[in-house]
C-alpha cells in the first residue's frame, strides 16, 4: 500500500517515495496551451498550492521521470527546459520590513551562488531584476518564476497596521520587478491565502490573471469526490464516504466542490471523524474582527455579498465577509446576477469547519474553555432527555460566563442578534443539527434545532426592546412549528427573554406544539 503525504510539500519526494498522489498536472498544460503569462491563484492554507508550485517548478525544469503515468508525461514538450526562481514566504514569522528584505536578500544570493551568477546590484528589487536577467542570459531561455505564500508577510503583522503597512510596501516594491522584468519572464504564478487589492500589492502588472474563481480552475488545489474514490479506493473498505462528504467535503470556487487534502490524508491514517484541518491554525485575528465589525454569527449561515467585498481586501478596509470567505471558513454556495451586478451565497462549506468556528467563537467570548465544555455537555443531555428545566439553566449559565467587559465594549449586546448567536454558537459547537434564520412562509423563525424526532423552534427577545412574553406570543401567532407539524413526531416552542441590564435570561417560555400531521 502506498503512503499518505501528510505534510508533505516536495513533489520530487511524493513521486520518488511511493506517496499517492493525486494528478492535477492537467491543469499545468491548460496555464500553457492559454498562452501561458502571469497568473494569481488564492487558496485557503493547507490545500496544496505549495505542492502545485513545486509540480510546476519540475515540469519547466524538464524532470520527465517525475510524471510517469500522469497526465504531463505524454502532453508537455520535455526536450525544453527552462530556468525556474521558486521563492516561498511560507516558513517562519516576518517581523518587519527589515527582517523581510533580509529574507529575500538570502534567498536572491541562495540562487544566484547556486547559479554561479554575480549579482553587483545593492537595491533589493534591482537585485531580483538582475538575477532574472542573468538567468535567462546563461540559460539562452525566458524564465519561470513562482512565488508561494505571497501574502503571508503581511498577514504575519496584519494587527499591527503600521508594520503591515511597511512589510506591504516593501513586498510591493519587490513584485514590481515583475513588471519591469517582462521581456525575460515566460511564466509567473502566485499564490496566496488572501487577496490584496491589487493596487496595493501589484501595481502594473496589469497582465495577471486571477484564476480563484475561475471554474475551469475550481479543482486546481483539493480532492474532488472522485479522487478520494478512484486515488484512495484501498483505503476505504468500511468508510462511509457520506459521512466523509459531510464532514469534510463542500470548498466551492464557483465549480465542483472539493476536500481539503490535509483533512482526508488525516482522516484516512487516524480513521476518526476530527477537526484536523482546523487544528492547524486558530482564527483570533478574525474573531476580533467579527467583534469589532458587530458582525452576527448566525450570518455566516447564509450571507450575500457583492463582488466587490468578495474580491479583494487591502490593510485600510478588511471586512468580516472578506477573510471569513479567503481564510476557507466560508465557501460559495451560490452565484446569482441582478441588475449586472455578481452576488455571492457564503456557507460553512462542512461540518468541521461549523462546529469547529463556532466552538472557537464561543471559546473566545468566555475565555473558560473547561465552563464552555461542561456547558456543551449539559446542553447536549437536557435536550437528550428533553429537560426544560435544565435547558432554560444552561441558557442562564451561557450568558453568565461571559465577562462584564465584553458586554462593555459592544453595543451589539443590546439586541437580539447578539444573544441569539450565543445560543446558536451553542448548539452547533455541540453537533446540533440547526438552522438559523428559518424560513417559513409567515416569517423567520430565529432558531430552528432538530434532533432526533424533534423539533425545537426558538425565538428570542430583548425586553428593553419588547414587552415580557412576547417571545413565545410570537411563534404561536405566526404558527412557525406549522413548518415541523407531521415532519416529526414532536415540535417544541421555546420563547427566550433577555435583559440587557440584567446581561442574562429574564424570561424563558415553552409548551408543546399539537401535532396534526
Amino acid at each position: 500500500m502506498k503512503k499518505l503525504p501528510i505534510g508533505i510539500q516536495s513533489f520530487e519526494k511524493i513521486r520518488t517515495d511511493n506517496y499517492y498522489y493525486v494528478d492535477k498536472t492537467y491543469f499545468i498544460k491548460k496555464l500553457i496551451d492559454e498562452g501561458g503569462g502571469y497568473y494569481f491563484l488564492s487558496r485557503p492554507r493547507r490545500f496544496g498550492k505549495s505542492l502545485f508550485l513545486d509540480t510546476l517548478r519540475y515540469a519547466f525544469l524538464g524532470k520527465r521521470e517525475l510524471f510517469k503515468g500522469l497526465y504531463l508525461e505524454g502532453n508537455w514538450d520535455w526536450d525544453t527546459k527552462y530556468p525556474v526562481i521558486k521563492i516561498s514566504f511560507g516558513a517562519g514569522v516576518i517581523k518587519d520590513a527589515e527582517n523581510l528584505k533580509s529574507l529575500i536578500i538570502s534567498l536572491i544570493r541562495n540562487y544566484s551562488e547556486k547559479e554561479g551568477i554575480t549579482i553587483k546590484e545593492e537595491l533589493l528589487n534591482k537585485q531580483f531584476y538582475e538575477l532574472i536577467e542573468k538567468l535567462s542570459v546563461k540559460y539562452a531561455q525566458k524564465v519561470v518564476v513562482l512565488i508561494d505564500e505571497y501574502d503571508k508577510p503581511i498577514l504575519d503583522r496584519i494587527e499591527d497596521r503600521e508594520k503591515a503597512i511597511e512589510i506591504r510596501e516593501e513586498l510591493k516594491n519587490f513584485y514590481s520587478v515583475l513588471k519591469d522584468a517582462d521581456e525575460f519572464l515566460k511564466f509567473v504564478f502566485i499564490t496566496g491565502v488572501s487577496k490584496f487589492n491589487k493596487v496595493s500589492i501589484f501595481s502594473g502588472l496589469n497582465q495577471l490573471n486571477d484564476i480563484t474563481l475561475d471554474a475551469e480552475y475550481s479543482t486546481i488545489c483539493g480532492y474532488t469526490q472522485h479522487d478520494l474514490e478512484t486515488v484512495f479506493f484501498d483505503r476505504l473498505e468500511g468508510v462511509n464516504l457520506d459521512e466523509v462528504r459531510r464532514w469534510y467535503n463542500g470548498y466551492s470556487w464557483l465549480g465542483e466542490s472539493v476536500y481539503n487534502p490535509f483533512d482526508i490524508l488525516l482522516y484516512l491514517d487516524k480513521g476518526e471523524f476530527r477537526p484536523y484541518w482546523f487544528e492547524t491554525g486558530t482564527p483570533t485575528f478574525l474573531i476580533k474582527l467579527l467583534a469589532e465589525k458587530r458582525f452576527n454569527i448566525i450570518e455566516a449561515e447564509h450571507l450575500e455579498v457583492s463582488e466587490k467585498v468578495l474580491g479583494s481586501f487591502d490593510i485600510d478596509a478588511i471586512y468580516p465577509e472578506n477573510l471569513l470567505f479567503q481564510t476557507g471558513y466560508l465557501t460559495i454556495k451560490d452565484k446569482k446576477v441582478i441588475n449586472d451586478r455578481a452576488i455571492y451565497t457564503l456557507s460553512y462549506p462542512n461540518r468541521e469547519v461549523k462546529i469547529s468556528f463556532n466552538d472557537y467563537f464561543l471559546s473566545y467570548l468566555s475565555q473558560d474553555t473547561i465552563l464552555t465544555e461542561k456547558n456543551k455537555n449539559r446542553l447536549f443531555y437536557a435536550i437528550d432527555e428533553n429537560d426544560f428545566n435544565k435547558l432554560k439553566e444552561i441558557f442562564r449559565s451561557f450568558f453568565a460566563s461571559i465577562p462584564f467587559d465584553w458586554y462593555r465594549k459592544n453595543e451589539l449586546a443590546g439586541y437580539e442578534g447578539y444573544y441569539s448567536s450565543i445560543v446558536y454558537a451553542y448548539f452547533v459547537a455541540s453537533g446540533f443539527n440547526v438552522v438559523a434564520e428559518d424560513t417559513t412562509d409567515a416569517g423567520r423563525i430565529d432558531l430552528t434545532v432538530l434532533y432526533k424526532d424533534r423539533a425545537y423552534i426558538i425565538e428570542f427577545k430583548v425586553v428593553e426592546l419588547s414587552s415580557e412574553g412576547k417571545a413565545l406570543q410570537q411563534i404561536k401567532e405566526k404558527r412557525y412549528y406549522e413548518k415541523y407539524v407531521g415532519k416529526v413526531k414532536d415540535v417544541y416552542l421555546i420563547g427566550v427573554e433577555f435583559s440587557k441590564s440584567d446581561r442574562n435570561i429574564v424570561g424563558f417560555e415553552w409548551e408543546k406544539a399539537e401535532n396534526r400531521g
